[in-house]
């Protein structure tokens, strides 16, 4: 195949013997899968949260560094991308399925369900909710892609190295990293990529599904959502075939105006002044307890300690596997930004946008809630619909919201089917369309098929395993990276008469 690599036909191999396994015996499947989690969240807890609260402090000393002045590319290089196609591209790749999945459903869930320390339905469990949800997808989540991408577009743009994780690591490890040991660098990366990617297109098909099933009443069935993957599927790919210019700009740029119209949509229509009120004063007291937020680890209270498990630890386990896609993503359309205006750009503008999201919707939705409507007994793929069906214009807002899940699930899997491209033909910037249609059917088809299955879960925990090694690897990245610019400014300096 044209320019395939070993990397392309090695994880090729893993992700169908790993289906197969899910197939054949997908109780066993999940089993397995779910005793590892449990163990790596009882034991490696302490250290996802140093690991995610180090990061944070050592992109904002990038920032304010001499390094922030070093340009991604040639010093001649300026950005192909304007900002605002820039900011969209790396939000709609990030999590924008996400945010519209998870918008109402999360702030409602730890204030009516299962708070983190406060007690359900108070006023201080609303604050709380609100705070828990930033934390959960804000700056540390964007801390982590930032320097991961960093370190992809620095070597990539600046030293001319492939785009692979595996060129990253050449200042520790040389020429090692042409050999077998990188190539199993590249194998994680990709393998992590698909089976996140494929997670991502389940859950998009279900929220889907949940809206035409709460809306028009149609089956909540496999047979269904099989559908709604197969128009996808083409969908993207067509957009992947016309090129990173054409369609995941204009398709990005699209997200980012719809996600704005609904926005404004719920803060016209919704409880106004309360969604303005909260928003200022929670997004105040997070960044005021950023640092004891990032190292909270509650040893010696066994319920709370359970909850971070079940949604912190997750979240950042979630995250670091998802990094080798997105940060490779977001490196690809950064060249000939400086180092500080990049990091700046894909940390704080997506944390300020999606806290102001959650802080919109969960409001509203909580604030429903309070007034007698329970919203906590709808799964979570329709929550945002029965939200919107206790208001103004809801059914309008709902054929919006699927809309939006559509472009947004369009947009990540066409950025997946890039990126994966890039990752199995030897760091290539721009793979053959031939390759990227192969992995776009082969993601489409991994997630039919656990659907089909039950799956869902075991995949969910498949790849929070694989995010430990992961994160062994992007430690190796980050002293990496800071070896390379320590070298950069050294050589960059005039020399001495």
């Amino acid at each position: 195949m044209k320019k395939a690599s070993k990397v392309f036909y090695i994880t090729f191999a893993l992700v169908i013997l790993t289906v197969a396994f899910g197939v054949i015996a997908p109780g066993t499947f999940e089993k397995a899968t779910g005793s590892i989690r449990s163990f790596i969240d009882a034991s490696f807890g302490w250290y996802y949260l140093m690991l995610m609260g180090v990061i944070l402090i050592l992109v904002f000393v990038i920032i304010i560094s001499p390094y922030g002045k070093i340009r991604l590319g040639k010093d001649t290089d300026r950005p192909e991308f304007s900002t605002i196609s820039w900011v969209s591209m790396l939000f709609s790749a990030g999590m924008g399925i996400g945010l519209v999945f998870y918008g109402a459903s999360e702030p409602l869930s730890h204030f009516a369900v299962q708070p983190a320390t406060a007690e359900p339905g108070t006023d201080e469990a609303f604050k709380e909710s609100l705070q828990r949800t930033y934390y959960h997808w804000g700056i540390h989540v964007w801390a982590m892609y930032g320097i991961v991408a960093l370190a992809l577009a620095f070597f990539q743009f600046r030293k001319g190295e492939p785009a692979l994780i595996s060129s990253t690591l050449k200042p520790i490890f040389g020429k090692k990293m042409e050999g077998p040991l990188g190539t199993l660098v590249d194998v994680l990366a990709v393998f992590a990529t698909v089976f996140g990617v494929a997670t991502s297109l389940g859950f998009g098909a279900a929220q889907i599904n949940g809206g035409l099933a709460y809306l028009f009443g149609v089956p909540q069935e496999s047979w269904v959502q099989f559908i709604i993957i197969f128009i996808v599927t083409v969908l993207f790919i067509a957009s992947a075939w016309s090129g990173l210019n054409k369609g995941i700009k204009y398709l990005s740029n699209t997200n980012m105006v719809l996600a704005i119209i609904l926005l404004i949509a719920v803060i016209i229509i919704g409880p106004t002044l309360l969604i303005l009120n909260l928003f200022t004063e929670t997004f105040g007291i997070y960044i005021q307890n950023l640092i004891g937020l990032s190292f909270q680890s509650a040893p010696l209270d066994a319920e709370n300690r359970s909850w971070l498990n079940m949604w912190t630890i997750f979240y950042w386990a979630w995250w670091i596997s998802w990094a080798p896609f997105v940060s490779m993503f977001i490196a690809r359309i950064s060249k000939g930004r400086t180092i500080r205006e990049f990091l700046v750009g894909v940390v704080l503008t997506p944390t300020i946008f999606g806290a102001f999201w959650f802080s919109v919707f969960g409001t509203t939705a909580i604030d429903i809630q309070k007034s007698g409507v329970d919203l906590t007994v709808f799964p979570t793929e329709q929550t945002l619909f029965a939200m919107f069906n206790e208001m103004p214009l809801g059914f309008t807002m709902s054929l919006f919201a699927i809309l939006l899940v559509g472009t947004f699930f369009i947009t990540s899997a066409d950025s997946a089917t890039f990126v994966l491209g890039m990752q199995s033909t030897n760091g290539s910037l721009l793979p053959s369309n031939q390759i990227k249609i192969l992995w776009g059917i082969a993601q489409s088809l991994v997630a039919a098929i656990l659907l089909s299955v039950g799956g869902l879960a075991a995949v969910q925990n498949t790849i929070i395993v694989a995010a430990l090694p992961f994160s062994f690897v992007m430690i190796l990245m980050i002293f990496s990276l800071f070896k390379a610019l320590n070298e950069e400014v050294k050589h960059s300096k005039p020399a001495k008469k």
